[in-house]
């Protein structure tokens, strides 16, 4: 157990799989206390994962964590959530943001419930969430914030590929643009409390249980590691020294030496590798 985030309380949202669960036990093996939220408790529901699994990982690893049952299309889960973590562990000090469902289809035939659950997850949601954890933050003289973003949030490049003309990611990339505009412009409202604001995004594509119906088989994804690694990083440092980034799991590692470790911090891994095909709009 490493002790660089010793004494901090986190808060990670979708943390019965995936990116959130990766996170959670990347903070955990650098000694914060998790705080795991997700509607899945006990039972996975379509995907696999659940709370139960992601807390038994982390305390196999020798980190302390909760679960917390929240669903996220829930007003009254959203307006507590933050609360019930303070409750449960007297404080507050890191919020990540990374639940949420992406739901792909052309723009000219989307449903509207479907716009309308992208924008809650992804955009309302941590917007609820950050105005209850801001106050918190205050009080401890200081605070981390994460939201996911998204690589697709840049423009697509020329000529463009099947997933810019057929992928139906065009509202989904939309509203991670606004994510990580707001990202930024939070992170310049809350410098004078030393509270850092960034983004963090995969470089390419990780295959995790709710995304993997979009990535072909055939197409290369990365290791889950980079994003946790890269997540770790934002998670420490006074906002003086970093904030207001959208963070890429390749290409930061690689620009900041940074070395990237196992999710339990136990061995250290292979630096990442920029492939050819990744965005070139990426600056970070």
């Amino acid at each position: 157990m490493g002790t660089l985030l010793e004494g901090k309380v986190a808060l990670v949202t979708g943390a019965s799989r995936g990116i959130g669960r990766a996170l959670a036990q990347r903070l955990a093996a650098e000694g914060a206390t998790m705080v795991l939220a997700a509607r899945s408790l006990d039972s996975a529901g379509p995907y696999a994962g659940t709370l139960r699994e992601s807390v038994a990982l982390i305390e196999g690893q020798g980190g302390v964590a909760y679960p917390l049952q929240a669903d996220l299309e829930s007003d009254a889960d959203l307006d507590t959530l933050v609360s019930r973590t303070i409750a449960l562990t007297g404080g507050l000090d890191i919020l990540i943001h990374s639940g949420g469902k992406a739901e792909y289809a052309p723009t000219a035939t989307m449903d509207p419930a479907t716009f309308e659950r992208t924008f809650h997850h992804y955009l309302r949601a941590p917007f609820r969430l950050i105005q209850h954890a801001v106050p918190e933050m205050r009080k401890r003289g200081a605070g981390w914030i994460v939201t996911l973003g998204s690589v697709t949030a840049l423009p697509p490049t020329r000529p463009y590929d099947a997933f810019a003309t057929q992928g139906g990611g065009t509202v989904y990339a939309s509203i991670k643009a606004a994510v990580h505009r707001m990202t930024q412009g939070l992170a310049a409202e809350l410098l004078a409390d030393n509270i850092a604001v960034n983004t963090l995004s995969p470089s390419t594509a990780i295959r995790t249980p709710g995304a993997s119906e979009y990535i072909p088989e055939s197409y290369p994804t990365e290791r889950i590691e980079y994003i946790a690694e890269t997540g770790l990083a934002l998670c420490h440092l006074p906002a003086a020294e970093r904030t207001g980034l959208t963070a890429y799991s390749l290409h930061f590692p690689l620009q900041h030496g940074l070395p990237v470790y196992s999710l339990d911090g136990s061995q250290r891994i292979e630096d990442p590798i920029l492939p050819a095909y990744s965005h070139p709009g990426i600056d970070s």
